[in-house]
């Protein structure tokens, strides 16, 4: 049945990428049906597999990262490992990489060489800076690149040195754009009945930039170049992480007039409604160090329980916050299926984040767990190129696979 496993049912990605962005955008793919072929250095592997966590020898990050994939071990810088890199593309809708630009040229592997032997194919390209530009060939990863882009700047206490994510956002922010762009160019291909694919190529950088229209507006008209602040600045009031009276904390913003409304009702502040210096957002935000005084005021009345049950009754956004031991105890992650368990070779079994977005007809699922490096080369050499036992073993013997 066409797509029982997800809409990308029966679509064929190849994806040669290493560590947190690409893979995880080839993820996403394959979490709604995608046959994604990994492919890896024999012996080496996917540079992820040596990052941490770890319960004992065993990286806790690649159940959730490389599920749904197939492992080949490749040598893709060899003669033969070359040859056999090809007929494999031959067979592929896509490739993924994220090689530093000029790396796949310089091994006799770029899309003109390529699309030789399938001139269908759509490449994706990720690398630090993008492919083109004075930085190029600069080496890229998510955090110096997520301080490239502008935001680390904004991030922290004035007072304070600015402060980087505390994991890798750059890079799932820019996974998830592998996945979209992945999409949207087989679909211009396919529904366009076209005979040639194309590149798609982004740096790390760009993903999170294109995210920073209040920064590049605000800039441009106004010329203000914007402080360090720890939460909303700018945008709303009252907005912010607030302590509860039982010692806990909350995040709360009002990021619309009817919004803050509904809060002041709640608050049975009605007068503020009339008030000149808070009937309005703008106003507010003028006045944001006296709004404040008075929310914080009021949320150190109530514990974190009584303060969110209160609020979400009169409509107005808070959430506690959460760590992970309360996300696994919480009845909506539950509802939603947020957290799931797969097989794993050695742990015997793993939670890992769920499948989304869910499709009414044709979700997605976890198809299998995540592979042990080259678990799956002699099946999918032997399946989709026909190689010989013969080869296989000659190929191993030489260290190309």
């Amino acid at each position: 049945m066409k797509g029982i496993n997800g809409p990308l049912t029966g679509v064929q990605i190849l994806d040669i990428s290493t560590m947190i962005a690409a893979p995880f955008g080839a993820t996403l793919l394959a979490d709604l049906g995608a046959e994604v072929t990994k492919v890896e250095l024999p012996g080496k592997g996917d540079t992820l597999r040596t990052v941490g966590p770890w319960k004992d020898t065993e990286p806790l990050r690649w159940p959730g990262l490389a599920r749904n994939k197939k492992s080949v071990t490749l040598d893709i810088r060899s003669e033969e490992g070359k040859e056999i890199f090809k007929r494999l593309i031959a067979k592929m809708d896509v490739l993924i990489e994220n090689f530093r630009p000029g790396t796949l040229e310089k091994w006799g592997l770029g899309y003109e060489e390529l699309k030789k032997v399938n001139p269908k194919l759509v490449m994706v390209r990720v690398s630090g800076y993008g492919q083109t530009g004075p930085y190029r060939e600069k080496a890229g990863f998510g955090t110096p690149c997520t301080a490239f882009s502008g935001h680390t700047s904004i991030q922290g206490y004035p007072d304070r040195p600015p402060v980087s994510p505390s994991y890798s956002l750059l890079d799932y922010i820019t996974g998830v754009y592998v996945a979209f762009a992945t999409v949207a160019a087989m679909y211009n291909r396919d529904v366009n009945d076209l005979d040639e694919g194309q590149i798609v190529e982004m740096g790390l950088y760009e993903s999170i930039f294109r995210m920073l229209e209040f920064l590049i507006a605000e800039y441009d008209q106004n010329g203000k170049v914007r402080e360090r602040s720890p939460g909303l600045a700018g945008h709303s009031s009252p907005a912010g992480t607030y302590e509860t009276k039982d010692g806990k904390f909350v995040v709360l913003v009002c990021s619309t007039d009817s919004t803050f409304n509904r809060l002041a009702e709640a608050m049975e502040r009605q007068d503020m409604l009339e008030d000149e210096r808070y009937y309005t957002n703008a106003v507010r935000l003028k006045n944001d160090a006296s709004v404040q005084e008075i929310v914080s005021e009021w949320i150190k009345g109530y514990t974190q329980k009584e303060l969110t049950k209160k609020l979400d009754s009169f409509g107005v956004p808070v959430s506690p916050i959460y760590t992970i031991e309360d996300i696994f105890d919480d009845p909506q992650y539950k509802a939603r299926e947020n957290i799931v368990e797969v097989e794993h070779p050695r742990l015997g079994k793993i939670k890992v984040p769920g499948v989304v977005p869910k499709f009414s007809k044709t979700p997605g699922k976890i198809r299998h767990r995540a592979p042990d490096l080259g678990e799956h080369t002699d099946e999918i050499l032997k399946s989709l190129i026909d190689v010989s036992d013969e080869e296989l073993a000659s190929l191993r013997e030489k260290g190309v696979i």
